[in-house]
C-alpha cells in the first residue's frame, strides 16, 4: 500500500534519523579507508574493541567507576547547591554573600584548575575527580534550587501556614512538592554536564575511570579505544537521559505542568 493512500508521508523524522546515521557510519568508514587506522581507524574495529571492553573485567570496572564519580558527585552538588540556595532564600544576611559572591565564582571557575588544584591537594585519587565534578555541578544547583524557591505561590504558602503551624509539614506538603520540576531539572542537567567534567578530571585527576582509560589510549595511540569509550559515554548518556529521565519528565509533566 503506497504511503499516499495511508494518509501518513513516507518520509518521517525518524527516518531521517536513521539515515542521518547510515550517513555517518559510511563516511567514518570510507574515511578510515583512505588514512592510517592509528588516526581513524574502522567502525567494525571499534566494534571489536568495544566488545573487548565488556569481557574484560579490569576495563569493564573502568566504566563503573566513571559512572560511580558521576553519581557521587551530582549527589553531593545537589545536596550543596540546594542547603545554599534555602540559605540564601530564607537568611537575608547571607543572600549577597551566595547569589552575589558565591555562585559567580563557582561558574566561572574553570573545571580545568580545580583539576589541577584537586590533585596539589589530594594526589591523583577518586577524591580529585569526586571534588572537581561536585565544584562544577553545585552553581547548577544553586541556580536551579532558587529559581523553584522565587517561584513558590507566596498566598499558598500563606494559607499552609493558617493550617499548620508545624514548619516540616509545609515543607514536605507544599513547598517540596512545588520544587519537584526544578529537583528533576538540576539532576538531568547535572547528569549531562558531569559526564563532560569526568573525562578532564580522570584524563589528568583520576587513577581509575574512562578518562583514565583515554589516557593510556593516548599514550599507546590505540585510537580504536579512544572510540570506543566515546561510544560507551555516548551510550551511558543515551540510555539515561532515555529510559529513566523521559519517563521522570512525563510523570512531572503530567502533574506539575511542563518540565
Amino acid at each position: 500500500m503506497r504511503a499516499e493512500a495511508t494518509g501518513r508521508p513516507w518520509w518521517t523524522p525518524r527516518k531521517a534519523a536513521h539515515a542521518f546515521t547510515l550517513f555517518f557510519l559510511g563516511a567514518w568508514a570510507a574515511f578510515s579507508m583512505v588514512v592510517e587506522s592509528y588516526v581513524m581507524p574502522s567502525p567494525w574495529a571499534v566494534v571489536v574493541r568495544l566488545a573487548a571492553m565488556f569481557q574484560d573485567i579490569h576495563e569493564f570496572s573502568h566504566m563503573l567507576y566513571s559512572f560511580g564519580h558521576i553519581i557521587a558527585a551530582v549527589g553531593i552538588s545537589f545536596v550543596i547547591g540546594t542547603v545554599l540556595a534555602f540559605m540564601a532564600y530564607y537568611l537575608n544576611i547571607l543572600r549577597p554573600a551566595i547569589q552575589d559572591r558565591a555562585t559567580p565564582f563557582l561558574n566561572s571557575f574553570s573545571g580545568v584548575g580545580w583539576t589541577f588544584l584537586a590533585i596539589i591537594w589530594f594526589g591523583i585519587s577518586d577524591v580529585t575527580v569526586v571534588f572537581v565534578i561536585s565544584l562544577v555541578l553545585i552553581p547548577f544547583a544553586i541556580i536551579n534550587m532558587r529559581e523553584g524557591l522565587a517561584n513558590l505561590d507566596g498566598e499558598i504558602l500563606e494559607m499552609a501556614q493558617s493550617f499548620s503551624r508545624s514548619p516540616w509539614q509545609r515543607f514536605r506538603w507544599i513547598i517540596l512538592p512545588s520544587l519537584y520540576p526544578f529537583i528533576f531539572a538540576t539532576i538531568r542537567i547535572s547528569f549531562g554536564v558531569a559526564w563532560k567534567v569526568a573525562l578532564t578530571a580522570e584524563l589528568f585527576g583520576g587513577n581509575t575511570g574512562l578518562g583514565y582509560m583515554l589516557n593510556l589510549a593516548r599514550q599507546d595511540f590505540d585510537m580504536p579505544l579512544v572510540l570506543a569509550v566515546i561510544v560507551v559515554i555516548i551510550a551511558f548518556v543515551y540510555t539515561t537521559d532515555r529510559f529513566i529521565f523521559q519517563p521522570l519528565q512525563s510523570v512531572l509533566a503530567r502533574h506539575h505542568g511542563v518540565v
